[in-house]
């Protein structure tokens, strides 16, 4: 693939490509059957259980990634200079890709759907400094192919859509939540332009955040169990205000973070 380049593939073994990927296959229950009659039966009886142990919401994750997987397959810096430098055939990739996506999601959400309640998509976005692509770049290349995916779940089964999208995607929001998205799940609080107090504001009433409740980049691994429980406040007392919040901390917790500030993270918020 290295070899070829995007700029001079014609991308007819996509699925085969995608098949080979490691990091196309993400590692959650579920993911190591196959989308065939027997994986689908599996994957409808488990999902059938778990509907009828729990009045909790179920989330469903399907991925459907756009913008990442082309990185997995060309290698970031590459993929990343052909938006700048192809950007036909990204927009050419993207159209294949999101076909292959499209038939998995129907098969997927055939078995699962009728006992979930959101269905999460994944695309990492955004870097610490901000969107790693201009909105533009987005509404080309991106959106379209996005609400095809969020509007035909909403088509298939009762569900709301979620993307975990982290880094700092202010100036993509407008379009993500036009394109269909109803939660973004870190909401990494600690990137450039994704001030909680002014993602509330502007998009409040638009999308649910999923997150932002505790950042893990700083607070959470170097910060005193009073400096913890604080920051979790002021992030519930911005957020939760008429609802349209989940309380989640950024992100993975990592081996660094001392237990006791965990547990008073988790002591704030159950307060």
């Amino acid at each position: 693939m290295l070899e070829r380049g995007i700029d001079r593939d014609d991308f007819h073994d996509l699925e085969d490509m995608l098949g080979k990927n490691i990091w196309a296959g993400t590692p959650h229950p579920g993911a190591h059957l196959d989308l065939d009659e027997q994986g689908l039966q599996e994957m409808a009886a488990r999902t059938r259980k778990l509907r009828e142990s729990t009045d909790r919401a179920i989330i469903g994750l399907f991925g459907g990634n756009m913008f990442e997987l082309p990185q997995w397959l060309y290698r970031m810096d590459n993929y990343l200079l052909a938006i700048a430098l192809y950007p036909d055939k990204v927009l050419e990739l993207s159209e294949n890709m999101v076909k292959i996506h499209l038939k998995n999601l129907e098969k997927w959400l055939s078995a699962v759907g009728p006992y979930i309640d959101v269905i999460m998509f994944g695309d990492d976005l955004g870097g610490q400094q901000g969107p790693l692509m201009s909105p533009d770049d987005y509404r080309r290349l991106y959106k379209p192919f996005h609400k095809m995916m969020w509007n035909r779940a909403k088509e298939l089964a009762d569900v709301k859509v979620q993307l975990h999208c982290c880094g700092g995607v202010y100036e993509l929001l407008p379009d993500l939540i036009d394109a269909g998205l109803d939660a973004i799940n870190p909401v990494q609080i600690s990137s450039r332009g994704m001030n909680p107090a002014r993602l509330k504001k502007e998009f409040g009433d638009h999308i649910t955040f999923w997150g932002g409740g505790c950042d893990t980049q700083r607070i959470l691994p170097s910060g005193t169990p009073g400096e913890v429980k604080k920051h979790v406040r002021e992030m519930v007392k911005i957020l939760s205000p008429g609802g349209g919040f989940v309380f989640q901390q950024v992100h993975n917790i990592l081996g660094n973070v001392p237990p006791e500030n965990i547990v008073a993270m988790l002591d704030q918020v159950n307060k």
